[in-house]
């Protein structure tokens, strides 16, 4: 049976500057294509809570969150640890896909020489290896997108949806359920890129004590797999458009969706026609 929303206050338009919690955001606002809008105060999306301050904490307990989904894997929580815990909340680990996945990959990344980093990341592999990821995340993780909307339709709203930076496997989740509501293509992409603004960017730590580690070049070759670039984005929808022809039927066969449980998505996600 589904549970009562809470009654929660919407947003002021001023974002809270969050401490150590990077990348927060309402998505309420966003139009549909049928004249309607995604409710303020239902769903958020930020990077990690592993670090988040007191006064963070408070925020976040202000927002009356039902669910906190955390998209990290073991390696993502064995480097930033765990979330914080927030008073009555419920927290759940579906792992994804790391768009940067593999030890010995990002170990290179970390510590790796200017000359590593070039074979690598040079000649555009950084932005292919990130493309590339965002359609197998379409593909590979049909079962884990179709429990976390499942779970959007009957009891866990309001929800916070975060992976490490927030960019990525959280932007994506977040595309696929503005989508699943009818929010407008275009809409979906300028919140996507919304990551890029400097205030919300994940901040690149690098162990190499070299004198070029963090040189304009290191910086260069970086970039692709910490910007927000739309052309991820539109490779995942044109992954779902090219493997089931649409995306009602992505909806409805991919990720098992019936009509029922769409409308109860709208229903809880949307403001009033």
């Amino acid at each position: 049976m589904t549970q009562q929303l809470p009654q929660v206050p919407p947003l002021t338009m001023t974002e809270p500057e969050l401490a150590e919690v990077r990348n927060f955001r309402d998505v309420g606002g966003l139009p549909t294509t049928d004249g309607r809008a995604v409710h303020p105060g239902r769903l958020f999306r930020s990077g990690h809570l592993a670090h988040a301050t007191e006064a963070d904490v408070a925020f976040l307990d202000s927002l009356g969150l039902h669910t906190v989904f955390d998209f990290r894997n073991l390696a993502d929580r064995k480097i930033e640890g765990p979330d914080v815990e927030l008073p009555g909340v419920r927290n759940v680990n579906i792992p994804l896909n790391d768009p940067a996945d593999g030890k010995e990959f990002w170990k290179l990344v970390r510590d790796g020489d200017i000359e590593q980093l070039r074979g690598i990341l040079g000649d555009g592999k950084a932005a292919a290896r990130m493309s590339d990821s965002y359609r197998k995340m379409v593909i590979e993780r049909t079962e884990e997108h179709s429990r976390i909307l499942h779970a959007l339709a009957e009891d866990s709203l309001p929800a916070l949806m975060h992976c490490a930076a927030g960019k990525d496997r959280a932007g994506l989740s977040i595309a696929i359920t503005l989508l699943a509501v009818g929010v407008e293509r275009e809409a979906i992409e300028a919140d996507y890129v919304k990551s890029n603004d400097p205030h919300r960017r994940y901040k690149v730590r690098r162990s190499s004590t070299a004198p070029d580690a963090m040189s304009a070049e290191v910086m260069e070759l970086l970039s692709p797999l910490f910007d927000a670039r739309v052309e991820y984005l539109r490779g995942a929808f044109e992954t779902i458009e090219a493997t089931w022809g649409s995306v009602d039927a992505y909806l409805s066969e991919g990720l098992k969706l019936s009509p029922a449980t769409r409308e109860r998505l709208r229903e809880r996600l949307l403001t009033e026609a």
